[in-house]
């Protein structure tokens, strides 16, 4: 197999099938903008290549992707413009957009950490494999921001009400976990991994137009059965339902305190602590997107999401994106002051604001420009 670009993002192409390999270990893979690009760029050749069958997008080091690289979102908006990181965001959504909609089988392999953006550009493959390693979160409410990257599509298909769940308090999840929540496809021992591999590369060599029943076959090769432990949150489904099912944050926090005094259970106390630590606004523009999001496609979500982005970098209500940043990334000092300090002092309006494709006479705005042409191919897949 060849090697392509020995850069932050490696790429080797073999017969049928072409690898996209995250390689920014130390920064846990963490994605800057030129690392998008690439990503983007390749990934739009190998769709249109026709000698491509599979494509596999895969990490090196412990982590396979900890989100965006907001240290540099952070550090160029600050001294510059909020449209920089706008920028960013356009490029990033974009990829996830196209990688949800791939028309070319996509096999993530998740051997790692999945925060984040390295959800947004994963988590909608035709296969996600997952490891004894794997760890999967969507933090971003404790950093100033809201979960996005098509959150708000992903986990308001997650049964129930886990999706609020997860984006509100940012839990994680292991890889038995997301393979029984149907977030991961398949379990595959580290080990292993090297092998199957291997196998699919053999497979994309030796058939003329593997189909994706033939993948999976492959797959189950190396797959194994788990079971999530006595304590997984995913035998709590139904308290989880009772609690974030309500129409509020507020409500939501109240039913969690009241869990807390019935049931001495940890996912309780985190889900509160995190909810009473992360952002409000945050939270709040999360919950109304998920809520939409059951009856939208990806496309909107994303629309939608970056709309808000954009409202969090221009500073419309406040200024908690910097905040976070500030104290979680640059002084690491972790006590971030929101304003509004407090969920209730959060208002409808507020939030309406922050969805609204009014940017007043912001020259600097731009919208959002996703491929065009793509068939929401992924509502199968969640």
């Amino acid at each position: 197999m060849a090697l392509i670009d020995a850069d932050q993002v490696i790429f080797e192409e073999g017969l049928g099938v072409r690898k996209m390999i995250l390689n920014r270990p130390k920064k846990l893979n963490t994605l800057n903008y030129e690392m998008l690009r690439r990503l983007y760029e390749k990934s739009r050749a190998y769709e249109n290549d026709p000698t491509v069958k599979l494509v596999i997008l895969k990490a090196n080091g412990k982590a396979f992707c900890c989100g965006g690289d907001l240290t540099s979102a952070y550090t160029f908006v600050h001294v510059g413009h909020w449209s920089f990181g706008a920028s960013y965001y356009r490029k990033e959504f974009c990829l996830d957009y196209l990688l949800a909609t791939y028309k070319k089988p996509l096999v993530a392999i998740l051997d790692g950490i999945v925060m984040g953006g390295g959800a947004g550009i994963s988590i909608q493959s035709t296969f996600r494999i997952v490891t004894e390693n794997t760890i999967f979160a969507m933090p971003e409410a404790l950093i100033g921001l809201f979960p996005d990257v098509g959150a708000s599509y992903f986990l308001s298909r997650l049964p129930g009400f886990f999706g609020e769940y997860m984006g509100l308090t940012g839990a994680r999840l292991n890889g038995a976990e997301m393979l029984a929540f149907g977030l991961g496809t398949h379990f595959v021992p580290s080990k292993n991994l090297k092998s199957l591999e291997n196998a699919l590369e053999k497979m994309a060599a030796t058939l003329e137009s593997p189909s994706v029943a033939t993948i999976s076959m492959v797959i189950n090769k190396f797959a194994q059965e788990v079971k999530v432990k006595q304590d997984s949150t995913f035998l709590r489904l139904d308290l989880i339902n009772q609690c974030f099912s309500d129409e509020s944050c507020e409500e939501i926090l109240s039913s969690l305190e009241r869990l807390a005094t019935q049931v001495q259970e940890k996912w309780v106390h985190h889900a509160i602590t995190s909810m009473k630590s992360a952002n409000p606004l945050g939270l709040k523009i999360f919950f109304k997107t998920i809520r939409e999001g059951r009856s939208k496609t990806i496309k909107q979500c994303i629309e939608t999401e970056y709309i808000a982005i954009c409202h969090v970098l221009r500073r419309t209500i406040c200024n908690n994106f910097y905040e976070g940043s500030r104290a979680v990334l640059i002084d690491k000092d972790k006590k971030p002051q929101w304003v509004p300090s407090k969920l209730e002092e959060v208002t409808e309006e507020m939030v309406t604001r922050c969805l609204s494709r009014s940017f007043g006479e912001d020259d600097d705005w731009l919208p959002l420009q996703l491929p065009l042409n793509r068939t929401n191919i992924v509502a199968s897949k969640l």
